[in-house]
């Protein structure tokens, strides 16, 4: 469980492909302070640390995962928006995040709005039900609030603004169209989705 809410940004320092993938992360993280089968929400991805050093931890990412994510994150080089797991009497400062991606999203759009960046995201169109304006999401596992909602043919489109204290403090800095990016809805609303989904049958 986590909170949208990213603590460090860490570095893909190597990517190997063995059974799973492979990922060795650098990090500002204490590591002494992180156990073995540890949960870390590595750019909204709930992931499982199976090997530390002094600055960095190992993660394994089945295929399944990796075909269900943003392209580009899973190589050497890519930075990572990286939260460890809540502890109870954390204070809850996003919204409930669970790890687990819903689908990959496209940001379509990047345009300065005052001194944030104002961006829409396309999702495909099952995820509609579940996103509402003034609703909570998770991008990338950054905890957002929805500015708009627009339901197309093919695909719903949503806005979000990204203030500079955001930017600064996750990989959202040089932002732009064409990013895939893991979308995460509000859990409250996907439980609701389903509850209405059944009754309906």
């Amino acid at each position: 469980m986590f909170t949208g809410i990213v603590t460090d940004v860490g570095t893909v320092r190597k990517a190997q492909q063995r059974g799973d993938l492979r990922l060795v992360v650098a990090t500002g993280y204490d590591t002494a302070t992180i156990n073995l089968g540890a949960s870390i929400a590595c750019s909204g991805v709930c992931l499982t640390v199976v090997d530390k050093g002094d600055d960095w931890f190992a993660v394994d990412l089945s295929a399944e995962t990796v075909s269900r994510t943003a392209a580009d994150l899973w190589r050497d080089g890519a930075k990572l928006n990286l939260e460890r797991s809540l502890r109870m009497g954390d204070e809850l400062g996003g919204h409930i995040v669970t790890g687990h991606v819903d689908a990959v999203g496209e940001v379509v759009e990047a345009a300065p709005d005052g001194d944030s960046v104002r961006i829409a995201v396309e999702v495909p169109k099952n995820l509609a039900p579940m996103i509402a304006p003034k609703g909570s999401i998770a991008l990338d596992g950054v905890s957002l609030t929805v500015n708009s909602v627009e339901d197309w043919a093919e695909a719903t489109r949503f806005t979000i603004n990204l203030i500079p204290h955001t930017a600064g403090e996750t990989t959202f800095g040089q932002i732009a169209p064409g990013r895939q990016l893991n979308v995460e809805v509000d859990v409250l609303a996907r439980y609701i989705d389903r509850i209405l989904a059944a009754r309906a049958q």
